[in-house]
This record gives structure tokens, sequence and C-alpha cells, in this order.
């Protein structure tokens, strides 16, 4: 042991005057030449695999050092045995000149590093941008909740603007209705008076008879245009359409204008929520009438266009649908935020601003759009466009001979729930002159106890009754008995109760209706 330590300090021995120190430096040179080698390929592996890194280069010097002295250790392993001077020396230039380049490395790297954030400063930094994220999460909760309100309010406002139709055609409606009523009165007094003449009993008859069907017809758009709906897409014969809401808009226009409608090619079918649309196109007469003060003409044409019809559109193929009037028109100003949501140029309490805006809303759900022609003084031609039908609309086929023929309902248990006495004793005659065996009861919880009393065979209950309504006796029956049949009779616009309780057990019929499509819809639930 003495000896081995006196040689590290023995300058003059030879290198195989001791194995043991030969050996000695061996192991140390080994040992750092691996470890040298090591860290060399572990920079580089960071380097390889982090590729983000601001400095790779500076880390390709340190690896290429460090793999130089790696290399160096192992020569010196080599000539402990062979002595290779030239070797060595070639070893030492690199070495030399690749330390040189890691100083630099470094040294350029030192300011950067002066700059570098201590950990009290990253700490802090991170408590800050957690208090942003925070402070973020907080105000986006706020747009959502806002974001919220706004469609909120948007879908009233929306509601609104359709009773804000609604009431603007009061005057004309009320009018309509008195005829519609004079004319019922008068035939039902006439057959009072005279019931044993037959053929004029049966002209009457039919003339009151027509009067509710028109009637029925123009209630019926009024409760499509104030309640809430989904967007109910289909094939739809626009002749129809715009036939079917003409006498709406010539009351809209009047009494100062008048409707002038093209002949509309009956095989332009559009796809499109009609009720929506008819909607849009009332709107719009409510503009152009305001817009023509002292009277005008609004025109309604349609044709087909293909390609690019308008720079917001796809190309394809549309139905140009355009209202034109003969009013004060735009100016370029107002016609630039014409469509914008609540924009108005009309005195206070007299108009949303929400027409164009509601018009345009409904086309780009339609997968269409609109377009807004203006000149003062020379009136506005707005143009709805829609997307052409790839199929035919259905079409609803009156079976003529069907509907006078004899329905039987004999053996047929029925429970009819009204709670209006003459409507409820009317629908009773109806249905035992079929032949049905009908129970009756005024209110919902009288026809829940008739219907436990005695199963039926199909139960008619009317939507809207006080206390429970059709929807809750239908519920309580879908919970007893799944399979009983529920024929629900309503004039009610708001049905989203009954489309909960939709199924193949539930079927509605709209008020008024006839005799012969009351027994009709009974026969087919009970296949008879």
């Amino acid at each position: 042991m003495h000896s081995l330590l006196a040689a590290f300090w023995n300058d003059g021995l030879a290198p195989d005057a001791s194995m043991g120190l030969v050996w000695t430096h061996a192991v140390a040179d080994a040992v750092s030449a691996l470890s040298y080698v090591a860290i060399a390929v572990a920079l580089f592996v960071l380097v390889r695999r982090r590729t983000e890194l601001s400095y790779g280069w500076a880390f390709w010097c340190f690896a290429a050092f460090l793999a130089v002295c790696g290399l160096a250790h192992a020569v010196n392993i080599l000539g402990l045995w062979h002595p290779a001077f030239g070797l060595q020396a070639v070893v030492k230039l690199v070495g030399a000149a690749v330390s040189l380049a890691a100083a630099i490395a470094l040294w350029l790297l030192l300011p950067k590093a002066f700059t570098l954030p201590s950990a009290a400063e990253l700490h802090a930094a991170n408590r800050e941008l957690e208090e942003r994220v925070r402070e973020r999460d907080a105000a986006l909760g706020d747009l959502r909740a806002q974001a919220a309100q706004r469609e909120h309010a948007e879908a009233a406002l929306l509601q609104s603007q359709k009773l804000e139709a609604v009431g603007q055609l009061t005057g004309g409606i009320a009018h309509d209705f008195n005829n519609l009523l004079q004319a019922i009165a008068g035939n039902l007094e006439l057959i009072a008076r005279k019931p044993d003449d037959g053929d004029r009993v049966v002209r009457w008859s039919a003339s009151a008879l027509n009067a509710v069907e028109r009637g029925r017809a123009l209630t019926g758009q009024l409760l499509a245009f104030s309640r809430k709906q989904r967007l109910d897409m289909a094939s739809v014969r626009l002749v129809e359409l715009i036939g079917g809401v003409k006498d709406l808009v010539e009351r809209a226009v009047a009494p100062l204008s008048h409707v002038q409608i093209k002949p509309i090619d009956p095989a332009l079918n559009v796809e499109a929520d009609p009720l929506q649309v008819e909607l849009a196109v009332l709107n719009l007469a409510f503009n152009a009438r305001d817009a023509m003060p002292e009277g005008g003409t609004l025109t309604i044409s349609a044709e087909r266009r293909s390609g690019q019809v308008a720079p917001d559109l796809a190309p394809g193929d549309y139905v140009a649908l355009t209202l034109r009037d003969t009013g004060t028109g735009m100016s370029p100003e107002v016609l630039a935020r014409a469509a914008e949501p609540f924009f108005t140029t009309k005195g206070v309490g007299k108009g949303t601003g929400m027409g164009l805006s509601m018009a345009y809303g409904v086309m780009r759900e339609c997968g269409g759009g609109l377009q807004i022609e203006s000149e003062q003084g020379k009136g506005t031609a707005v143009t709805l466009f829609l997307r052409v039908a790839r199929v035919e609309p259905r079409r609803a086929v009156e079976d003529d001979a069907r509907s006078d023929q004899r329905i039987d309902l004999s053996d047929c248990r029925i429970t009819l729930i009204e709670d209006d006495p003459e409507v409820r004793t009317t629908l009773v005659e109806m249905l035992r002159a079929a032949g049905a065996e009908v129970r009756e009861a005024g209110d919902g919880a009288e026809g829940l106890e008739l219907i436990r009393a005695r199963k039926p065979d199909l139960v008619i209950v009317d939507f809207a009754m006080p206390g429970m309504s059709g929807a809750d006796v239908a519920r309580e029956v879908r919970q007893t008995d799944p399979d009983l049949d529920v024929l629900v009779v309503t004039g009610f616009a708001e049905s989203s109760q009954l489309e909960a309780l939709a199924g193949p057990h539930l079927q509605m019929l709209k008020k008024p209706f006839e005799s012969h499509e009351l027994l009709r819809r009974v026969a087919d639930i009970l296949d008879r």
C-alpha cells in the first residue's frame, strides 16, 4: 500500500515499474470516458426529443466537448501500454477546439441566463397566471349567461313580432269573423224556420259549413303565427303557399294599397317551413304598407334561378320569391342596416325593427338567403331565396267516397271527456249516431274514474280543460294502461305537452272538425 501511494509522488517511476499504478490510471480513465460519453449521449437525446429548445446549438457544443473529453481518456488508456503521442496530440487539438467553442457558447449564454426568472419569480408568475385563468373563466361564465339572456330576449322579441303581426290584422280579422258568424247564424235561422224544406236545408247547411271551413282556415293561420314551434322543413308547393297567405297579405296592406300576385309556376317546389315563410312574407307586407303611406301596389312574383344567385349563397338551384313595393324606398345608409335586429326608421311604438331581421333568419335556417334592392322614391324589392325541393310535396287527397260512406262503430266503448257541455253533447250525438257506446265526463278526474270503472276501447279528451288538462289525462292513462288509445281534440296552439307524450297510442284532431272527420279518425284508430 505504501509503495502504491509513493508511486503517485515519484516522478521518475516508469509506468511499468508498478502495475497497480497502471491499472489505477486505466480504471480512472475508463470511468471518466464512459461518464463523459454518457453525458454527451444524454444531451444528444435531449436536443433530439425537445426540438423546441431555444438554445439547442449550445447543447450540441457541450455534447461535442464531453464526447471529445471521453475520447481523450480512452486514448490515455491506450497510451499506458502502447504510447501513441501523435494520436494523443490530434485528440488534444480537437478537444482544444471543441472546448473553445463550448466556452464561447457558455459566455454567450451567460447574459441570457442572468435574465431567466428565479424560482420565486416563476411562482409569482404562476399565481398571476392562475388568477388570470380564474378571471377568464368568470368572464366566460358571464358571457355564456349574457348569451343565454340574449337568446331568450331574441326569442321573446321574435314571438312578440309574431303577435304584433296578428295584432296588426285585428281589424280585418274581426270584420271577416263577423261575416262568417253572420253567414252561420243566418243559415241556421233559415233552417230553424223551414226544417221540412229538404232541398233548402241542404243548401243552407252547406253554406254554414263552408263558413265554418273558412273560419277554421283563418284561425289555423293565426294560431300558426302565434305559437312557438320548431323549424319543420318540408317540400312545399310555392303556388299553394302564396295562395294560402294571400288573404292575410291583402289585409296587411289594406285599405290604401293593393296586392298583385303574378302567375307562379305550379311546378316550383321549395324546401322550407311553410308557416315560417308565410310569417316572413306577412312581415315584409307590413313593411311595404308602411313604406306606402299614401297607397301603392305590392307585387309578388317568383322565378327559378340557378348558379351563384347571391354572394352569400352556395351555387345551386333556388326559387327567388320577390316582394316589390312602390313606396318611398331607402337611402344607401338605411339599406346597409336594413336587416340588422332592432334597427328601424319608424317612430316609437310603430315597429320593433325585427321584420327584415326575422325574415333573414328564417331564410338562413331554411338554407336560403335574402337580398334587398331599394332606391329612394322608387320603392323596394325584397327577394327571398329558397332552395328548390328535390322531392314532390305530399298532397292531401280527400277521399269523398269514404267520407260519404257510413261508418259503423257498433260495440265500440268510448269515454268522452269534454268540459264544454254544448261541444260534449254534439260529440256524443255524433258518436252514438254511428253506433258507439259513449260514456261522458265533464272534467279529467271524472273521466279517469269512468276509465277505471270500465276500460273503454278509446278515450277522446279535450286538450284545454281547467284543472286536469288533456295532456294530464293522457299521461295518467299511459301510466295505468299504455296500450289504451287516446284521441286528443284541441283548438289550442301550444302542443309541446302533447309532443312530449307522442307515441303510437296518442293522436290529435284539430278543432273545428266535421262529424265524418271525427268518425273516420275513430274508425282508423280502432281499425274499423
